[in-house]
């Protein structure tokens, strides 16, 4: 999708520390990536900081861009490009209209997204789902998935949900949002204090009985691998505890949604520690009055990663039924999968395709949202 278009399209990860500037054309980069220090506390430099970076990126094209995309971190009115009160950017408190700052600047479309729907849209168009659709087709099988749940574990929980090509945004942008559900460890809390760094770094001190601060994600998962000193078995149960929080919170989503489920972020680098736990809640069952049990999600649950899996996932027999009345055969899917699979591209790389589609998408009047 797209990789044959020829339009430009600048983008932007922007991040509370780092904001990095980048052109795509057919799908991939064509310049540079342009590193700048974020200035998230004076608006007027924060919005100096971006326009330098774009005009770096725009001395770097022989053609002019048709449009800016990016994605920015937390709650804002994503439609109207008004970046509101954002933690991690002060500067922009009480509402900003940065997408038509910079249409006034540039004089092309502007559009910005949630980084968790860019990167959904990103994998649901040119990353795991057409992936697992082609591997589907080479074993022979008919079904076409068309529904994709993105996740990124990162300084916090993302998410964001495609269905059938269009992006699902709710009537207040906050559709596909899972870092508020209820922690299924800890019921007062919410999910995202498991699925952060904070919160591997935290279940680590607390089940190593150590009190180190200054530990990170990437430090605990070189304790789990044996790398670094440090309590092995709390280190991988940190993880685990991450996926199984998260897991409870995508099955919601996946008995709304019903799709794939792709994962991304840096913490999905340990994902050999988080995707057992996190695929046995998902197979896990409910129970109901009279001693009955439901499964949680309705579906049967593939890791991706995991080689024997994969192959059971893709060995998905088509089957026919025979109309009583007449020799019509029709297919019939009786199983009902899914598959959990760590992104490819990365997370920052799917969320800038997921940038340039959206944008085209949206210059050609295809993107509906849901």
């Amino acid at each position: 999708m797209y990789e044959n278009d020829n339009r430009i399209v600048m983008t932007l990860d922007a991040g509370g520390t780092n904001m990095v500037f980048s052109a795509m054309k057919g799908a991939e980069l064509i310049t540079d990536q342009i590193r700048l220090d974020a200035v998230n506390d004076n608006l007027e430099r924060c919005i100096g900081t971006i326009k330098r970076g774009f005009d770096l990126v725009r001395g770097a094209l022989k053609e002019a861009p048709s449009a800016i995309s990016f994605a920015f971190p937390g709650p804002a009115d994503y439609k109207n490009g008004v970046i509101g009160d954002i933690p991690n950017f002060p500067a922009f408190k009480g509402g900003v209209p940065l997408g038509a700052i910079l249409e006034d600047i540039y004089h092309i479309p502007v559009f910005i997204e949630n980084d968790g729907n860019l990167f959904s849209y990103g994998e649901a168009t040119m990353g795991m789902l057409p992936k697992i659709n082609t591997a589907l087709k080479s074993s022979g099988v008919n079904k076409c998935f068309k529904n994709l749940i993105g996740i990124t574990f990162g300084t916090g929980f993302g998410a964001g949900v495609t269905i059938d090509g269009r992006l699902l945004t709710g009537d207040n942008g906050c559709g596909g949002d899972l870092w508020l559900t209820k922690n299924s460890i800890y019921p007062d809390l919410i999910a995202e204090e498991s699925v952060s760094k904070r919160g591997v770094i935290r279940a680590y001190c607390e089940k190593s009985k150590s009190n180190d601060s200054a530990l990170s994600p990437k430090d605990v998962f070189d304790i789990a691998e044996g790398l670094r000193e440090g309590n092995r078995a709390a280190a991988i149960s940190a993880f685990d505890e991450l996926g199984r929080v998260a897991g409870a919170s995508i099955a919601s989503a996946l008995d709304i949604a019903d799709g794939l489920v792709v994962i991304g972020g840096g913490i999905a680098g340990a994902s050999q520690y988080i995707l057992p736990g996190l695929c046995d809640v998902l197979r896990s069952n409910l129970n109901m009055y009279g001693n009955q049990c439901v499964p949680m999600v309705e579906m049967e649950v593939f890791n991706w990663e995991d080689p024997v899996e994969r192959k059971r996932f893709l060995d998905w027999p088509d089957k026919f039924v025979q109309s009583p009345v007449s020799k019509r055969k029709v297919l019939y899917h009786s199983s009902r999968r899914t598959a959990v699979a760590i992104s490819e591209n990365g997370s920052s790389v799917s969320i800038m395709k997921g940038a340039y589609a959206f944008a085209l998408a949206n210059i050609d009047n295809t993107q509906k949202f849901l």
